[in-house]
């Protein structure tokens, strides 16, 4: 499986952006898509996943409220919504997948860059 993110940018405190995330290959082993970012020298932060039959999501406390994730089947995608983007939500943000019988999000996809300005 290969993931391909896309949708990063520069905008403003306030604004809101989509990213998107197309699984390709064996997709029918997915059991949960999920977005992590990381910022200039900070670890890795858990954003949002989804579970990609019954699609139940969970989200990191530090975007409740501001950010979701939905899934199109279909077309293999996952999409971030992000409203309210803060300056602290600058990061790479990164796809990632979850195959059935892993515990852990083991397929990644190239990140996509986030910057808000303040």
């Amino acid at each position: 499986v290969q993931l391909q993110a896309s949708g990063g940018g520069l905008v403003q405190a306030g604004d809101s952006l989509r990213l998107s995330c197309v699984a390709s290959g064996r997709t029918s082993n997915i059991a949960a898509m999920g977005w992590f970012r990381q910022a200039p020298g900070k670890e890795r932060e858990f954003v949002t996943a989804i579970t990609w039959n019954g699609g139940g999501t969970v989200y990191g406390d530090s975007v409740k409220e501001r950010f979701a994730i939905s899934g199109d089947n279909a077309k293999d995608t996952v999409y971030l919504w992000m409203n309210g983007l803060k300056p602290e939500d600058t990061a790479v943000y990164y796809c990632a997948a979850r195959r059935l019988r892993n515990s852990r999000y083991d397929l990644w996809g190239q990140g996509t860059l986030v910057t808000v300005s303040s």
